[in-house]
C-alpha cells in the first residue's frame, strides 16, 4: 500500500499489511498538526500489536506540508527511524514501521503514555544519554560509507545548508526576531543577533568543526521523555553529522532555568567528557568549554528564529522563553567575545 497523506487513510487494511496483523478496526483518539502531522490509534487487532500507537505523517494544512517539503525533516525522520533507530543507544520510541518517498512519510511508533513514560527529564541523565550516542559515532568512517546519507546541517532542504542563498534566509529569520524582541531584551541579544546576522555563512561554518558524530540535533525539553529516570529522546527531524557539544549546549541553555544551569553546568559538562572516556573517547577540558561558549550561539539561534516566526513552528511562549534562556547564557559565556575572536 502507498503512504497514507491523511488521517483517514490510516484505515486497518493499511495497519494490516505494515504490521503484519490482522487489524480488524482503527480508531483515531487524537491528531492534530504543526511542524508534523500526529495522530494516537487505537487498535483492534487478533496480532501481537499494542493496543494504541502513534503515528507521524504529513502536516494536514498545505502551507505546512510545503514548509517540510522544503527543509525535508520528515522524509529525513521516518528515514532515521526505517534505517537507524535499531542500532542508536539511546531510549528512543519504538518504531513499528516507517516509509518514505521523496515527499511522503509515514511513522509507527511506540506510544510513550502506554508504555508508561513520563515527559519530564533529568539533566545529568540527558547529558550522560548524549555521551553515550555521541560515543558510538564519533568521528566514524561510517559518514563516509553508509552513513553518507546523514546531512552535516539539517533543515536546509536538497541545497544541504552551503549555498549562499541558505546562509541568506538563515539570517533573515535573526533580522525579524530583532525588529520584534531587541528593544525589550538585554544588550547582547542585539549584539549576538547583529552578528549572526552579518556573518551567518562564516558562523555556519564554524559550527561544522571539530570532531563529529551522530547528534539528535533538538533536544530540548519538550523532546524528551523518562523510562524509569533514564532520559529517552523523540522527533529525531534535525539529526544530523555535526559536533556533539552541540546537542549538550542546546539542551542545557535553553532548557534549563537560569540559576539551574548556573549552578549544574560546570557539573554536567565535567559528566559529559566522563562518560565519553568510558567509550574511549578524549575530549580536552578546554576545547569543550570553548565548544560549550560557540554552540550557546547555536541554541540562541534555534529558538529566537522560532519566536521570530510566531506558532507556526513551536508555541510561542514556549519558543519565548527558551530564547529568553539562551540570551542569558549567551551573555554568561560572553559568546560573543569568542565569535569575535574566532571570525578575526
Amino acid at each position: 500500500m502507498g503512504i497514507p497523506i491523511e488521517v483517514d487513510e490510516l484505515t486497518p487494511g493499511w495497519f494490516s499489511e505494515v504490521l503484519g496483523a490482522d487489524v480488524q478496526a482503527v480508531e483515531v483518539v487524537d491528531s492534530h498538526s504543526g511542524t508534523t502531522g500526529r495522530a494516537k490509534v487505537s487498535i483492534t487487532s487478533t496480532g501481537d500489536v499494542p493496543d494504541t500507537l502513534f503515528c507521524k505523517l504529513a502536516p494536514f494544512h498545505p502551507k505546512q506540508r510545503a514548509f517540510l517539503d522544503f527543509t525535508g525533516i520528515g522524509v529525513m525522520e521516518a528515514r532515521f527511524y526505517a534505517d537507524l533507530s535499531a542500532e542508536v543507544p539511546v531510549r528512543l520510541p519504538r518504531c513499528w514501521h516507517a516509509a518514505t518517498d521523496s515527499h511522503a512519510y509515514v511513522m509507527v511508533l511506540e506510544d510513550l503514555v502506554a508504555s508508561g513514560c513520563s515527559f519530564d527529564s533529568d539533566p545529568a541523565s540527558t547529558v550522560e544519554e548524549l555521551a553515550h550516542l555521541h560515543a558510538a559515532y564519533w568521528e566514524s568512517p561510517r559518514f563516509d560509507d553508509d552513513l553518507s546519507w546523514i546531512p552535516d546541517r539539517a533543515g536546509f532542504g536538497a541545497g544541504g545548508g552551503k549555498t549562499p542563498e541558505a546562509a541568506a534566509a538563515a539570517g533573515h529569520f535573526i533580522h525579524i526576531a530583532l525588529d520584534q524582541f531587541a528593544h525589550e531584551m538585554p544588550p547582547v541579544f542585539r549584539a549576538v543577533g547583529e552578528l549572526y546576522a552579518s556573518r551567518t555563512a562564516d558562523i555556519l561554518d564554524l559550527w561544522d568543526e571539530g570532531e563529529r558524530t551522530l547528534i539528535h540535533g533538538d533536544p530540548h525539553r519538550g523532546n524528551l521523555f523518562s523510562d524509569n529516570g533514564r532520559t529517552g529522546f523523540f522527533d529525531w527531524a534535525m539529526f544530523s553529522h555535526s559536533p556533539g557539544m552541540r546537542d549538550v549546549a542546546y539542551h542545557l541553555t535553553n532548557s534549563l532555568p537560569t540559576d539551574e544551569r548556573r549552578a549544574i553546568e560546570g557539573e554536567l559538562l565535567s559528566k559529559y567528557r566522563h562518560t565519553l572516556a568510558t567509550h574511549g573517547v578524549t575530549l580536552d577540558p578546554a576545547h569543550a568549554a570553548q565548544q560549550y561558549r560557540l554552540f550557546t550561539v547555536f541554541s540562541w539561534v534555534s529558538f529566537t528564529s522560532t519566536a521570530a516566526v510566531g506558532s507556526r513552528w513551536q508555541p510561542s511562549d514556549k519558543a519565548i522563553e527558551a530564547m529568553e534562556r539562551a540570551t542569558r547564557a549567551v551573555e554568561d559565556c560572553d559568546s560573543v567575545g569568542l565569535l569575535q575572536e574566532l571570525l578575526g
